[in-house]
């Protein structure tokens, strides 16, 4: 279900304004979690090795909602409102991928996901043409990925999408409607190219 974190409407657009009316949309705890993973997740961000591995593994442990297992999320890879992040077992997450759980986003176990991908569970209003759009506040909706989910290079998941399990979606893909299990989704916006052989 879509909800709407409106932030109210102001002449000053100043930083310190701006500042405000987002720390309005968290709670204190939301707050603490955010700036935890922006200095303590930037520290380790680039750490190589199984060093950086296990360092990483144990701050999403605390600043996840869940956190079902080990998980390997790679150097360069940058998740932002972990409060809303929610992951099952062995959880790969590589270089360069953003994950944003402000709307709340939910990974089954075994997911992968390729350099570069994109997964978002919330977006920018634009729809009151009285305000400009960076003060019209953000629209949030969950975001689900079942199991055995391999999320390819570059490919985006937008907000309120739900991604069955087994599903493979190709490099560069735009995912903006729900999928079918074990099927292979390609294209911008994705669409169903094939299927995959399903467990017996």
């Amino acid at each position: 279900m879509s909800t709407r974190i409106r932030e109210t409407p102001a002449a000053d657009a100043s930083p310190t304004a701006q500042m405000r009316r987002f720390a309005r949309t968290l709670t204190v705890g939301q707050m603490a979690t955010v700036w935890l993973e922006e200095w303590i997740g930037g520290l380790l961000r680039s750490i190589p090795g199984m060093s950086g591995f296990a360092l990483r593994w144990a701050l999403y442990r605390l600043l996840f909602a869940r956190l079902g297992g080990f998980c390997f999320i790679y150097p360069g890879a940058r998740l932002m409102h972990t409060y809303g992040f929610r992951a099952g077992r062995n959880l790969h997450m590589h270089g360069g991928a953003f994950a944003d759980a402000r709307g709340g986003l939910t990974l089954g176990d075994h997911v992968l996901i390729g350099p570069g991908a994109v997964l978002v569970s919330s977006q920018h209003q634009w729809s009151d043409p009285s305000l400009p759009i960076a003060l019209q506040g953000h629209q949030c909706a969950p975001t689900t990925i079942g199991d055995d989910v391999w999320i390819g290079a570059n490919a985006v998941i937008t907000p309120g999408v739900r991604i069955a399990s087994g599903t493979i979606v190709s490099a560069g893909a735009v995912v903006t409607a729900d999928t079918e299990p074990y099927t292979i989704v390609a294209g911008v916006p994705a669409r169903p190219i094939g299927h995959r052989p399903r467990p017996a």
